[in-house]
């Protein structure tokens, strides 16, 4: 699984918005819409963020591993 397709699948099993995630991350909700889309790639910082706020492996975010 790509990292759009991992990010978009996380995001709404947890039940939330790209707006409510980006207040949680800090990154802007564009940001997050143009990661799920696949048009840009987020920074070193951002997919440790992520990690975080899902509990999840920044492989897994990433799609490396199931």
């Amino acid at each position: 699984m790509e990292f759009k397709e991992r990010l978009k699948e996380l995001r709404e099993s947890k039940g939330i918005s790209q707006m409510d995630l980006s207040k949680e991350i800090g990154f802007s909700q564009s940001a997050i819409a143009k990661w799920e889309l696949g048009k840009t790639e987020p920074t070193a910082s951002a997919i440790v963020a992520l990690a975080k706020f899902f509990n999840e492996t920044t492989d897994y975010i990433l799609g490396l591993e199931n």
